[in-house]
């Protein structure tokens, strides 16, 4: 059943989903070659509990950390570990919190160092595709334009593997709710779009093939053919006319440029 949030608990989902952005600006602030994604997911744990919020995913489902942190091949739901992060890794962090209630969850891929040119147009492309979907997260349109949009571009304009197993979905109260936004599709098929709709928006894009599988902790996903992945997220409200995108990656991408160890992804548009 899909819940339509009213304008004041919008309001308090885009506080959920700065305080997202605000963790992922924090983390891009200390990538660099040697850390672990062990100190990343403790850092990530203290920056939440001092803005008076709690990690959505710690607990859930029994996952035993506060964030997913993947690394090259890994395509989503990674275990921070004691392994040191090195040059040409590309990073997945996904976060997500409750504030007030309320969840946020989002996701970017950072590359430290330089990775090679293929895994720097897969960044890009896969971040592209995001704001592609989101500009069909509109009233008139329905989720299989979205799912359309991301795969249009990833699967049939660059050749790369778009992940079906694992798909978008509805925020609010509870981190998952109905309706599942696929990064595939029909367009004009699916659900109708309604005002006040809220998506978590979530590309996952492999640069070789669409297949994976899940490790024996039964969490952490992989590429079959051990190609990387990239994975982009945003948290949106669906309007008439234009989305509202209650996350922000303004934050992030500044403390990107900032940090010398990290590469830049520069956008076509």
């Amino acid at each position: 059943m899909v819940k339509i949030k009213s304008d004041d608990q919008v309001a308090l989902m885009r506080k959920s989903a700065l305080l997202v952005s605000k963790t992922l600006t924090e983390i891009a602030k200390i990538l660099k070659p040697g850390i672990t994604t062990l100190s990343l997911d403790k850092k990530i744990a203290e920056f939440i509990a001092d803005h008076n919020a709690v990690p959505s995913f710690l607990n859930y489902n029994g996952y035993p950390f506060n964030s997913c942190i993947s690394v090259n091949d890994v395509v989503v739901h990674g275990f921070p570990n004691k392994k040191e992060l090195k040059q040409g890794d590309i990073v997945s962090i996904d976060v997500g919190v409750i504030l007030d209630k309320w969840h946020g969850d989002h996701a970017y891929t950072f590359a430290i160092g330089e990775p090679d040119p293929e895994t720097q147009q897969l960044i890009a492309v896969t971040k592209e595709s995001l704001y592609k979907g989101i500009e069909k997260a509109t009233t008139g349109h329905r989720i299989g334009d979205i799912g359309f949009a991301i795969q249009d571009y990833t699967e049939k304009g660059h050749g790369y593997g778009v992940v079906r197993e694992l798909v978008g979905h509805g925020l609010g109260q509870k981190m998952h709710e109905d309706p599942q936004v696929p990064n595939y599709g029909k367009r004009g098929t699916g659900m109708k779009l309604q005002s006040g709709m809220v998506l978590a928006i979530e590309p996952m894009i492999n640069l070789g093939k669409k297949d994976v599988f899940t490790e024996s902790d039964g969490w952490t996903v992989r590429t079959k053919d051990g190609s990387p992945s990239v994975h982009f997220e945003h948290d949106v409200c669906v309007r008439p006319g234009k989305a509202d995108v209650l996350s922000n990656y303004a934050t992030i991408e500044e403390a990107e440029k900032l940090n010398p160890e990290l590469f830049v992804c520069t956008l076509k548009s």
